[in-house]
């Protein structure tokens, strides 16, 4: 599968149900990308995160949640498992995907991107727990990063700002 790490449109995704697509589909919308877990001290954000999705989809927000078990093994579910938590638990209606690497030898396409265009403290690529989240504006540009421990309600501000 290669893919011009250049562009964010031409990556390609995987739903939970493991069906292909490139983020193509969200051009001209701002998108919050987020690396997620059911079993983490933040998994409580998911609330924060469909409270923005309610508030502010309709003016063009999509938030996209990328399961991850390489924190402390925090998502050890099948995509199964991670969608019954994620609507029982939160009432997530945001894309959820299929599980991912966003570090190491396996760190998927868009991770790469993330990181190389919006690297952390002192220029660190590296993702450093769940819930670390990615803003992207309406032509596809990584603006910001914020790191796990900022709510998604801290985020409203920001995101208004880009959808304009």
């Amino acid at each position: 599968m290669a893919q011009d790490p250049s562009s964010l449109y031409d990556i390609e995704v995987k739903t939970l149900a493991g069906e292909p697509y490139t983020l193509a589909r969200y051009r001209g919308e701002v998108l919050l990308i987020v690396n997620t877990a059911s079993k983490c001290g933040f998994t409580p954000q998911y609330a924060g995160l469909e409270a923005l999705h309610q508030r502010l989809g309709e003016k063009g927000l999509r938030v996209l949640g990328f399961p991850c078990n390489q924190f402390g093994g925090q998502e050890p579910g099948t995509a199964a498992d991670i969608e019954s938590f994620c609507q029982l638990n939160y009432g997530v209606s945001f894309a959820m995907h299929e599980k991912i690497d966003v570090n190491g030898k396996k760190t998927h396409p868009l991770y790469e991107h993330l990181k190389s265009t919006q690297p952390g403290v002192l220029g660190t690529t590296t993702i450093k727990w769940n819930f670390t989240k990615f803003l992207v504006d309406r032509e596809g540009n990584v603006v910001d990063r914020f790191a796990p421990n900022i709510e998604p309600a801290a985020l409203e501000k920001d995101i208004t700002a880009l959808l304009g």
